[in-house]
Order: C-alpha cells, then structure tokens, then sequence
C-alpha cells in the first residue's frame, strides 16, 4: 500500500509544473480572447441596430432588397449565411441545412470561451490541491517556508484559473445571446421565404 501511495503522490507532485505552464497558456489565450471579443462587441453593437431595424422592415416582397440593404462586413457569419438563404430560398430543405451549418459555425467559435470556462477552474482546482501535499509535509517536519511556499503556489493557481474561468463564462454568455439572436433572424428569413 505504500508503494502505491508514493508512486500516486510522485505522479501529483509531477503534474504541477504542466498545470501551472497550461495554466499561464491558457491565462495568455483569456487575455487575447478579451481583445478579440471587445472589437467583436463594438461592431455587434453598431450591426443590431442596423440590423433590427432593416427586420422590422422586411416582408416576403422586399427579402432581398432589404438584406443587400444590411450593411455588415463580408466575414460576418450572419452576412454569409444570409447570402445563402437567400440563393437557396426555392429550397426549404436548404434553408433547414443553411441554418443547422450556421449553429455549427457560432460552436465552433464559441469554443475557446467554452474551454476556457472549464478548463480554467479545473487546472486552478488541481493548482491548487497538488502543493498542499507538500505543504501538509512541511508544516509535519516543521519546514514552515517551505509550506508558505507551496501556499503561495497553491493560492496563485486558484486565482488563475478563476480568473481564466470568468473570462471564459462571460463570454460564452455573451456570444450565446449574440448567435441566438442571428439563429432567431435566419429562422426568420426562411419561414418568409417558405411563404413567399
């Protein structure tokens, strides 16, 4: 039993040091995800406006002419995927394909929000626990700097990962609101192109 119980704490004690480099990476990753998703918001924000009002607009004569008339960039999913809506209008069938291959798109541009509101905490949580072994060593051999030392360890990934975890949720959230709105929007263009 002994043999098995050092060999498990050989193998925790040896994964510290990929959770805590995972932990910087992924910390990094968070930090370019707020950049990234803070330039995506201020467009979004001028684009729904634009957007909903051109919707409130739009009946099964004008389709179209009212979706040339939405002026996004030429990457923006809802802009492509609208695009094709309206080249497959005939097709019911396409239309249901269209928007099945948007909600794919917004997944997988919501996975790295998602990995980081998982992953995060998971590594902080085992950040966390693999240094209180040692640390629970040195307070029995009255080693108290070496037990402040792996505290300290163990606090900082906490932290960390809370921080990646935050990051991540937030905006996953926000993204998930955004994309539920565009779905919403190409649901509605196919229902009135069926009727038209």
């Amino acid at each position: 039993m002994e043999l098995i119980t050092k060999t498990m704490y050989w193998i925790s004690t040896g994964l510290l040091v990929p959770v805590v480099v995972l932990l910087i990476i992924f910390f990094v990753r968070a930090l370019l995800l707020i950049g990234s998703f803070y330039s995506t918001y201020m467009v979004k924000m001028k684009q729904n406006r634009v957007i909903q009002s051109k919707f409130d607009e739009i009946n099964a004569n004008n389709i179209k002419q009212k979706v040339e008339e939405i002026n996004l960039e030429k990457t923006s999913l809802l802009k492509i995927y609208m695009e094709k809506l309206i080249e497959n209008s005939n097709s019911a069938t396409h239309c249901d394909r269209i928007i099945n291959n948007f909600e794919t798109a917004c997944q997988k541009d919501m996975s790295v929000s998602q990995s980081l509101s998982k992953l995060g905490p998971i590594l902080g949580l085992m950040g966390t626990l693999i240094p209180m072994g040692p640390a629970l060593t040195g307070l029995a051999t009255g080693d108290i700097a070496s037990m402040a030392n792996n505290m300290q360890v163990a606090f900082a990934t906490t932290v960390i990962g809370l921080v990646i975890g935050a990051i991540g949720f937030i905006t996953l959230q926000i993204k998930k609101r955004w994309y539920n709105n565009d779905i919403n929007n190409l649901e509605f263009l196919a229902e009135l192109m069926k009727g038209s």
